[in-house]
């Protein structure tokens, strides 16, 4: 799911530790301590789901502050979209279908939630007076999120499987949700567990969930994340539960010796921070663009959408297209647009006010995919 700018624009330390004890008459005895690797902090399960010619991937969220979720409950939106094109985690205040949300309905309204004060603690969840508005999409379609930055411990993981809980964490817990023509649309509809860099657009105080984990058992593990490549049999209307997809914490050699091609990331400014964007060569047909920007976004969920400047023609490719991508440090892949997967659309950023080509979550399916939170990298990997 992409997220809008408006224009706004390991850490491994190998302790070899020489001890040389010297006293008159010995000779020097030196002894080198043992070099502990380091290891990822965990990893967790996350489901694929196909609607139509719709792919998701949810993360499992077991509790939100004291609000605890198990299989059968109903307090909690257990599962949100795994996003690699936004940053934060935003969700719902209200309940399922007239269920209980994760605070009392008797503070949430359209316009905002009841209380006073800077802030206020229910649920184990701190909500601030300070407010925002998250807004996905593009020029041509979008929704807008409102709401309060909120603070609490959040568990992810699927009940009976490994979970891992970060503790304090900032994220946007929203009330209302309208598209483009302020149309409500359904409650939960933007819950989202945006991984992406940087900050989030409804506000600078919150970053990717991920990046808030304890990494201090890791012996230098590195703040960051890696997605293994999705199975495309597992997509399907009930949705497939798939452990160990996502790999929380990276190792210096998830990094630097697994085959994954590096690409730094560039610091826009102080409100944005650093962004999921990769330069490269896009050929479409035999349409070449040059000086193309990537985003590689699992919250896309069909339609892989490439912003030429230069193009006439837009819409859909058709069946049989084929499109090459080079990234400026060396990555390729490619792939054939079908009736039922690799969904391609040529837009020009002219109209949809987004320079951006985002690839979406078919490309997850023959890739490996690696942020690196602490050194502003990702890493890319055919699979």
């Amino acid at each position: 799911m992409k997220q809008r700018y408006f224009n706004r624009y390991a850490l491994l330390i190998a302790l070899v530790g020489v001890v040389v004890i010297s006293s008159c008459g010995k000779k020097s005895d030196s002894s080198t301590a043992p070099v502990i690797p380091a290891t990822n902090l965990a990893s967790v399960g996350l489901y694929e789901y196909q609607s139509g010619l719709n792919k998701r991937i949810f993360i499992p969220v077991a509790a939100i502050g004291t609000q605890t979720v198990t299989t059968n409950s109903t307090n909690l939106p257990e599962y949100l979209v795994f996003d690699t094109g936004s940053t934060g985690l935003s969700i719902d205040a209200n309940g399922f279908s007239g269920a209980a949300g994760i605070i009392p309905a008797s503070m949430i309204t359209t316009n905002g939630f009841v209380f006073t004060g800077d802030s206020t603690v229910v649920n184990g969840i701190t909500i601030t007076s300070k407010t925002g508005v998250m807004i996905y999409g593009d020029a041509i379609s979008s929704i807008k999120v409102y709401g309060n930055v909120a603070y609490a411990s959040i568990t992810v993981g699927e009940v009976g499987t490994p979970q891992v809980t970060a503790k304090r964490v900032p994220f946007f817990l929203y009330y209302k949700i309208v598209d483009q023509n302020n149309v409500a649309q359904s409650a939960h509809s933007a819950d989202v567990f945006g991984v992406g860099s940087g900050y989030s657009y409804a506000s600078t105080l919150i970053s990717s969930p991920l990046s808030y984990f304890d990494y201090s058992g890791t012996n230098g593990g590195i703040s960051g994340f890696k997605l293994a490549t999705m199975n495309p049999t597992f997509f399907n209307s009930n949705g497939t539960f798939v452990q160990s997809l996502l790999t929380i914490g990276l190792t210096p050699a998830d990094v630097n010796t697994s085959g994954f091609v590096l690409h730094p990331l560039t610091f826009i400014n102080a409100s944005i921070g650093y962004v999921d964007e990769i330069p490269a060569t896009v050929v479409y047909n035999t349409t070449t663009v040059t000086n193309a920007t990537l985003l590689f976004d699992t919250g896309t969920p069909s339609i892989t959408e490439i912003e030429d400047p230069k193009a006439t023609g837009i819409g859909p490719l058709t069946s049989g297209s084929t499109v090459t991508v080079t990234t400026n440090k060396g990555f390729t892949f490619n792939y054939t647009v079908s009736a039922s997967g690799n969904l391609t659309s040529v837009q020009n950023p002219n109209n949809t006010k987004d320079t951006r080509t985002i690839f979406s979550l078919d490309f997850f399916i023959k890739n490996e995919y690696l942020v690196d939170y602490k050194d502003h990298e990702i890493g890319l990997k055919n699979n």
